[in-house]
């Protein structure tokens, strides 16, 4: 009876794995119809222009500042290996020796600038001592050949008030000159003269008159005519006692 009923379990199970098997076998097919999908040059054209996708880069020649670089940074990183063992810059020091080749651009601008502004101060220097001889020797030929009053008159005609200062102090230096008060000379300065002046009467109003003469003719000053007419009071006073020192 045992037997019996091994021999039916056993018959039940093997039934079980045959038909799981059969069903194992069983395959599906996909009877859907394919969709064909193509890709036109314009939906790839995004693709081409996007720089996500660009993976070709543009070889340039390395420019003279490139190249000045590249050979500092080299220089830079010989000195550091001789002198500290370092063979391979990282961190502050590589920061540095980047920086090194503007650093040396500026000092250079920076000398630049100062030559030539040393350049142009010194042109300026150099007119205006031309400036001067040409002045002087005007002056030397105003006192030697003009007559000075007829150069006042036509400087206060043409209201040209600052020219008329610079007459009227020639006009003074000449009658002194020909008085023998001063000793005219080319290269002598208004202080020289007023040193060889004796008479106490006269230094006071000369001294005026020179600091007078000095702001409108070399400090280039604007004078009014009222303030001219005001110094030509002292100019009259002063030639009256020239005049009188006979």
């Amino acid at each position: 009876m045992r037997k019996l009923h091994f021999f039916l379990l056993l018959g039940i199970c093997w039934a079980g794995i045959l038909s799981a098997q059969k069903d194992s076998l069983n395959i599906s097919y996909d009877t859907d119809a394919l969709e064909v999908k193509t890709i036109s040059d314009s939906d790839l054209s995004k693709f081409y222009e996007d720089k996500a996708f660009q993976y070709e880069v543009d070889e340039t020649d390395p420019t003279w500042w490139d190249d000045f670089k590249s050979w500092l940074n080299n220089l830079m990183l010989r000195i550091f290996e001789n002198i500290f063992g370092i063979e391979e810059a990282s961190g502050i020091l590589a920061a540095f020796i980047r920086l090194v080749p503007y650093l040396l651009l500026g000092v250079l601008i920076y000398i630049l600038i100062r030559f030539f502004l040393n350049i142009n101060a010194s042109a300026l220097k150099q007119a205006s001592k031309n400036k001067a001889l040409v002045s002087v020797s005007e002056e030397e030929h105003i006192i030697k050949n003009e007559n000075i009053q007829d150069l006042i008159n036509q400087a206060l005609a043409k209201k040209d008030f600052r020219l008329a200062v610079r007459y009227s102090y020639l006009q003074v230096l000449k009658l002194m000159s020909e008085k023998e008060i001063i000793t005219w000379e080319l290269q002598k300065t208004n202080d020289d003269y007023l040193n060889e002046i004796a008479k106490t009467e006269l230094q006071n109003p000369f001294t005026s008159i020179t600091r007078l003469y000095n702001f409108t003719w070399y400090g280039d000053f604007h004078i009014t005519e009222i303030e001219y007419r005001k110094a030509e009071k002292t100019f009259l006073s002063i030639e009256k006692i020239i005049s009188s020192n006979g």
